[in-house]
């Protein structure tokens, strides 16, 4: 695979991926706003997937798990510009906003297709990635506030994400698992996004579902995938991304191995 990412700063960088396709699932640390230069990404969550292309751009909340599959198109990259929206820079954005009434963050993805306001924050970034030297942290930082400002007067509702630094807390965890089974998450992680500990999330697991995390998760990821197959009629190179394997070759020898055949055998 041969990615290349250009950084400007930590937060503000210009990705590449030249390769068929990369996949990853991710849940990220950082607020994610992405402008499309070129190529394609699919991203999946537990109840919805998305389709951006050139010219899109969208913001991805921190603490959101998602399986990210970016595509070259039309003989050209995916390329893309990234700018994290950390909690540091947030609040010092906020800080000077009274926001008088806490709104709910809404859990989404959220969408800004072309719009010519952000597009030409975020596009004016491109010629800096081929100069040489420093870029300072003081022009940095006014871009990613000028494109906070934007955010906020595209949709004023964005406040319920931005303006929330709260850490998850503790929620039902049958429920959060049965939604975000298929993504490959180490379960340190699984935990923080349920408020627990790695030793409380063990523990709770065990008492719910009555096996090892690592045991039930491959199962709900193997019946996933057997009715992505004989239902939906996909193909395995499809579907074994998609339920939150890594591998093609390991996916069809643990899927044999389950059900006595392979996953081409209900083609």
């Amino acid at each position: 695979m041969e990615h290349l990412s250009k950084y400007l700063t930590k937060d503000i960088k210009l990705s590449s991926y030249e390769d068929k396709l990369f996949k990853s699932d991710l849940m990220f640390d950082d607020h994610m706003l992405v402008w499309f230069i070129s190529g394609e990404t699919k991203i999946i969550q537990a109840d919805r997937t998305f389709y951006f292309k050139t010219g899109d751009i969208f913001l991805i909340p921190r603490n959101e798990l998602a399986t990210i599959i970016n595509y070259p198109k039309n003989g050209l990259p995916h390329k893309t510009v990234v700018m994290h929206l950390s909690t540091d820079r947030l609040k010092q954005f906020y800080e000077k906003i009274d926001i008088r009434t806490k709104m709910q963050p809404e859990h989404k993805i959220y969408g800004f297709s072309n719009h010519p306001l952000l597009e030409s924050c975020l596009a004016s970034l491109v010629p800096y990635f081929n100069v040489e030297g420093e870029f300072p942290e003081s022009l940095a930082s006014l871009k990613i506030m000028e494109a906070i400002s934007i955010l906020r007067i595209i949709n004023p509702g964005v406040d319920s994400v931005l303006a929330n630094f709260d850490a998850p807390g503790k929620i039902d965890l049958m429920n959060f698992m049965q939604r975000n089974f298929m993504f490959n998450m180490p379960l340190e992680k699984l935990g923080y996004l349920t408020g627990r500990s790695l030793s409380t999330f063990n523990r709770d697991f065990k008492k719910l579902f009555n096996t090892s995390p690592q045991k039930w998760l491959t199962d709900k990821r193997l019946e996933l995938a057997y009715y992505n197959l004989s239902e939906k009629k996909k193909r395995p190179t499809e579907v074994y991304l998609e339920v939150g394997f890594e591998d093609l070759s390991h996916f069809s020898f643990i899927f044999k191995k389950k059900y006595g055949f392979s996953p081409n055998q209900l083609l």
